[in-house]
């Protein structure tokens, strides 16, 4: 919990450990660092008004160092500011103010969601689609060679859509698979779409890899260059 102000600090703290959660608390972005780089956390729950550093920049330092799953609290409604944290790395928001029974239900979805994502119940094959290589069981995505730096959830998301290769997946189900979620804001995957392609050196007007079909869903198929047959697991 990165929280500035004792007396919510003290009353959030006190109620999560009533719903039987172990609670470590901070004040300041630089020891809320400290505590991730030594210790195991399941969740992270950050304010954006610290006394030291702004939150948006604690979490793009957080993000570089662990891929704990983050929380922001901030009383920042602006659309465009939201979108800036979800792409900065950011798993779920609040808005303040919030309940404490808010909080914990938006807890348990993160963390069903990132337990769910992390188990793997047999291992499963390398996927290949043009001269993208995506290895669920080592969670590793290479490019042409070029091993891509991605976040827990772009690669969730990739995955599941290697898994299926010039396949049109509806947003609902990838809300469902990807997310965990039966339902959600369409933003949540514009935004993931969005940091995905940068990385894959492509943008939404020229697309290589990933297909948006407005009103239907999104397809992952090689690059129209690609010789016929990339699609294949080995």
């Amino acid at each position: 919990m990165v929280e500035d102000d004792q007396f919510v600090r003290s009353a959030l703290i006190r109620h999560l450990t009533e719903a039987s959660y172990t609670v470590r608390s901070v004040g300041t972005a630089l020891e809320a660092l400290r505590e991730v780089a030594h210790f195991r956390f399941d969740v992270v729950v950050l304010d954006l008004g610290l006394p030291d550093l702004d939150g948006s920049e604690a979490l793009k330092m957080l993000r570089g160092i662990t891929d704990v799953p983050v929380i922001v609290a901030t009383a920042r409604d602006d659309e465009t500011e939201i979108v800036r944290l979800l792409n900065a790395g950011a798993d779920d928001y609040l808005t303040k103010p919030f309940s404490v029974e808010h909080l914990s239900a938006r807890m348990a979805a993160v963390l069903r969601r990132a337990r769910s994502g992390g188990a793997e119940a047999a291992p499963s094959p390398v996927l290949q689609v043009g001269g993208l290589t995506v290895d669920p069981l080592r969670r590793q995505a290479e490019l042409d060679g070029v091993r891509l730096d991605l976040t827990r959830r772009e690669f969730d998301l990739l995955a599941f859509l290697a898994a299926r290769p010039g396949v049109v997946v509806p947003r609902k189900e990838l809300l469902a698979e990807v997310w965990q979620q039966s339902y959600g804001d369409d933003q949540t995957i514009d935004v993931h779409l969005s940091w995905l392609r940068r990385k894959l050196g492509e943008t939404a007007a020229r697309p290589r890899y990933l297909h948006t079909l407005r009103g239907v869903g999104v397809k992952l198929e090689p690059p129209a260059e690609a010789a016929p047959g990339a699609e294949q697991m080995r």
